[in-house]
């Protein structure tokens, strides 16, 4: 079974660890390849993203790796970029800057509309915060909000050609059930049109583990049930844990490969020489 990797976050924003550290840990499990995937700059105070004034150096860095590792490793540079409209740069300044082997886009700050209001935090550790942006922009109209998600995935699919889509569902993390069931029509449908656009754009989706492993969510990114209609759909996928910390390289994995083979995957796809290869899931 062929090991790989291509979300990962260093030291260089919200992860735990100088990038070297991860490249050992994932030659020692038998990694064949690793892509680094800092979160991209955002023009507002946080404590997860690279900074601006750190681009060249995060560049640099993973670049110096990639050659010192070549005869043990494949390395790539990547960025995990959000997309807030009018908010964010254009993916395209991060791959003409930076020179990035791929991008990978994300969506864990809505907008309403296109007002001014404030940004719903759905990401992170702490449920409240998710709870107290649903009722302070959307007046917990769970509908309004999880369409504005939705809608948000479909433009930055459009716009901005993600090379791969993170953790296309993430919107249920914090749910919890709480304000919708995933079985319900309107949340089916908004579903079901994110992915026809998906479809026509030819991203790759990925299978994230990180919400299972962190214990933050009972199931993956996406459910088995978004899975199957991707699979209907041949839309390609790859699995990632969303790593940050060395020790999460892997974890994960085991229930992704399953899960992809339940939703009738035979095929992963794996970034190697410019290009995106299928690989067996094994």
């Amino acid at each position: 079974m062929i090991l790989f990797n291509h979300h990962t976050h260093s030291s260089f924003c919200d992860g735990t660890s100088d990038p070297e550290e991860y490249i050992t840990a994932a030659i020692k499990l038998g990694f064949t390849s690793l892509g680094f995937s800092s979160h991209a700059p955002v023009p507002f105070e946080n404590t997860f993203a690279l900074r601006d004034d750190r681009c060249t150096e995060y560049k640099n860095r993973i670049r110096e790796l990639q050659k010192k590792h070549e005869d043990k490793i494949e390395i790539s540079l990547a960025l995990e970029i959000d997309y807030i409209p009018n908010i964010t740069r254009d993916f395209s300044f991060y791959r003409k800057e930076l020179g990035l082997d791929y991008t990978i886009g994300g969506i864990h700050l809505i907008k309403k509309d296109d007002t001014n209001e404030g940004l719903w935090f759905i990401d992170g550790p702490k449920a409240a915060l998710y709870d107290e942006g649903l009722q302070s922009l959307f007046h917990n109209d769970i509908k309004a909000g999880v369409k504005a998600y939705y809608h948000a995935i479909c433009e930055m699919v459009t716009t901005q050609s993600p090379d791969i889509i993170a953790h296309f569902d993430k919107i249920k993390m914090h749910n919890q059930n709480r304000f919708f069931t995933e079985d319900e029509k309107w949340y089916t449908d908004l579903v079901d049109e994110t992915l026809a656009v998906v479809e026509e754009a030819g991203c790759i989706v990925e299978i994230n583990t990180r919400g299972i492993y962190k214990k933050r969510c009972p199931d993956l990114f996406p459910s088995l049930s978004i899975l199957k209609k991707l699979h209907k759909r041949k839309i390609p996928i790859t699995i990632s844990t969303d790593t940050h910390a060395p020790e999460e390289l892997i974890l994960g994995m085991d229930i992704a490969r399953k899960t992809a083979r339940e939703a009738g995957y035979k095929e992963i796809f794996r970034f190697s020489q410019g290009l995106w290869w299928p690989e067996e899931i094994g």
